[in-house]
């Protein structure tokens, strides 16, 4: 199904470790050309190393994607490597915890500047080379938090995933005329290395919360990331895909006592 994007130039913001870096090995394993992309070097070095070692062609970068600078050289690295950007995968976020009342603003602009306009910065930089090849496939790696749930402690994570699929609507109607795709997924709980430093009660708690009785996988999310990207999915833009194991979807615990 996936031999569309076979030899595709990719590149994975947020790549270094969880999520991100499931989603760069996962393209890497069908033959893409990956940039994987890292606040830190070390962190994509080694996702890079991985995808080498296991046979496929993989460079590392380091960039904030709060910085249009970065940005613009993410894309120039990624151009003058492999000869496009044909697909980009904008994963990079940060989930701090603060409630309301004890958040401060610099906690809030924190977030909104990673998840949010770094989405922006990130889709920004890459649009010249995709309007030229008048192709692309963007995928935003949103939330179920925000856009369908809440928690406590993330008002700030949820505005931004909210507000993602905000700036996918809008960037798929612009972008369609191009042959250019935005499209979204909505992971829900995902076992990274992020959340077990929630810890063993949390986790246990999140697990019941799940219908299918276990945490989701980065594969999970990637394979959904590859969906978007291929040929199949050529005439589906705007469109969010919710991965979550149907955690959204009992009203109560009552319904899972089954």
């Amino acid at each position: 199904m996936f031999t569309s994007i076979n030899r595709h130039s990719v590149i994975v913001t947020g790549a270094g470790k969880g999520i991100g870096r499931g989603i760069a090995l996962r393209f890497g394993l069908e033959g893409c050309k990956l940039l994987v992309v890292s606040r830190k070097l070390e962190g994509a070095a080694a996702v890079a190393e991985e995808i080498v070692a296991a046979g496929g062609t993989a460079q590392a970068f380091a960039a904030d994607v709060t910085r249009q600078g970065d940005m613009e050289a993410m894309a120039r690295t990624a151009v003058e490597s492999f000869g496009s950007i044909d697909i980009l995968c904008a994963n990079a976020g940060i989930f701090p915890t603060a409630t309301l009342g004890a958040m401060t603003e610099a906690d809030f602009d924190v977030v909104i500047g990673t998840n949010l306009k770094g989405t922006f910065l990130s889709v920004s930089a890459c649009l010249p080379a995709m309007k030229a090849k008048r192709f692309g496939r963007i995928i935003l790696t949103s939330s179920i938090t925000g856009p369908v749930t809440g928690s406590p402690g993330w008002s700030h994570y949820g505005a931004s995933k909210a507000g993602q699929l905000g700036f996918m609507r809008t960037a798929a109607i612009e972008l369609a005329p191009y042959g250019i795709t935005v499209n979204a997924i909505l992971p829900g709980s995902i076992a990274t290395d992020g959340l077990a430093e929630l810890g063993d009660d949390c986790i246990r708690k999140m697990t019941a919360s799940v219908p299918m009785r276990r945490l989701g996988s980065v594969t999970d999310v990637a394979n959904a990331a590859l969906f978007f990207a291929s040929a199949e999915a050529a005439y589906i833009t705007g469109q969010s895909l919710v991965v979550d194991g149907g955690q959204i979807l009992p009203e109560s615990y009552a319904a899972l006592e089954n």
